[in-house]
């Protein structure tokens, strides 16, 4: 019989999974938010994530459960486990996703090093924190934040006022966290990716760019990496897949600072922007290696088909038609680059698509990269 795997989540990244899982003879059915999405080709059904009736109805139809996005309750996941239904990454791992304050709880406690940090609750704690380093730090909401949404960089406790204010009429007791504003070199990821059985591989750590806290560009390897760097990333992220019994992949999105720290930043289980070069860099990409992960098959090499891979981000789109519209002249100029279109609406800032680009020259190499996204962009 063909086995089925169930995505919940109806945005790129589950679009994305839909060819690996065709290559794999897999039958690959996605719970999709609403009509329309990236990855409508394979939505089956459409519904509220939230919703314990909506999920286990979807749950029903499938072999495996696992996710485009961190957002499902905890409460609903432990409900498709009693039921038998295989969840990956299960519900005690994806807490610590889920949950920043739980993140950095748990990373401080198996020793993987990470920025200053503390859970505030009214403007006196913040303000003793800023004190204690330097004026100025990281606010960041809890949960749900993404894309650098939910975090703001604060001079004075009277800057998140409309935060601790949302705290107080929420009445849950909740909080908020407080990092050290880090002085970093570059930003890094580094991808893993861990089966039920316990096999992990790693692929090689990247330079990921930031532009308006949206990822713009990824570097495969990262530059000036190898040795203690690639090193120290690699076993960060391998300690974080076995300690937390992630399955699946795991993506450590890392600081370099200029003190020569590696400190981890954020964690996302499932594929992750960072990884979109292994599509077309890589022996194995993070999107068949999840498939693989999540139902405990032998996992793939993580090997380089080139020297290096340059993924950059399509940002915005067109502002009039579609990104198809540009396929002729883009293709034309840059015939050695991977398009990869999401089938979204163009808007401001938006991830619409991204372009992969491989060879030995990593100047050219990122220029034609930029140049095939800029046919993209208004």
């Amino acid at each position: 019989m063909m086995v089925t795997v169930g995505v919940i989540g109806g945005g790129q990244l589950a679009r994305m999974m839909i060819p690996p899982a065709v290559n794999l003879g897999l039958d690959i059915r996605i719970l999709a938010e609403q009509e329309g999405m990236s990855a409508a080709l394979a939505a089956t059904a459409v519904g509220d994530y939230r919703d314990l009736d909506t999920v286990l109805a979807f749950a029903e139809t499938v072999d495996v459960i696992t996710f485009d996005h961190e957002h499902v309750p905890a409460p609903i996941l432990r409900e498709l486990q009693a039921r038998g239904i295989p969840v990956h990454p299960g519900p005690d791992a994806l807490h610590f996703a889920q949950d920043k304050i739980a993140m950095r709880e748990k990373l401080s406690e198996i020793g993987v090093p990470v920025p200053e940090w503390a859970a505030v609750t009214d403007a006196e704690e913040l303000a003793a924190f800023l004190a204690d380093n330097g004026g100025a730090a990281v606010l960041k909401t809890p949960r749900g934040g993404y894309d650098g949404k939910g975090v703001r960089v604060v001079r004075s406790a009277d800057e998140a006022a409309d935060w601790f204010a949302t705290l107080d009429e929420d009445g849950r007791g909740g909080a908020l966290l407080v990092e050290e504003l880090v002085d970093f070199r570059r930003e890094l990821a580094q991808l893993v990716a861990r089966r039920p059985s316990g096999q992990i591989v790693a692929w090689p750590v990247v330079e990921t760019v930031q532009k308006d806290g949206v990822c713009s560009e990824v570097f495969a390897p990262a530059p000036r990496s190898a040795g203690r760097v690639a090193e120290m990333a690699e076993q960060i992220a391998l300690t974080i897949a076995e300690t937390l019994g992630v399955t699946g992949v795991l993506a450590v999105e890392l600081f370099e600072t200029t003190d020569d720290r590696i400190l981890v930043n954020e964690l996302a289980m499932r594929p992750h922007n960072s990884g979109h070069w292994t599509q077309d860099g890589c022996t194995t990409s993070q999107f068949e290696q999840h498939l693989r992960a999540v139902l405990d098959l032998p996992l793939g090499a993580t090997g380089c088909h080139d020297d290096h891979t340059v993924m950059a981000n399509i940002l915005g789109g067109p502002t009039e038609g579609t990104l198809a519209d540009r396929y002729a002249a883009a293709l034309e100029a840059h015939p050695t680059v991977k398009v990869h279109n999401y089938g979204k609406e163009p808007r401001p800032g938006r991830k619409v698509g991204h372009v992969n680009v491989s060879g030995s020259d990593l100047d050219e190499v990122a220029y034609q990269a930029r140049a095939a996204a800029a046919f993209f962009q208004d």
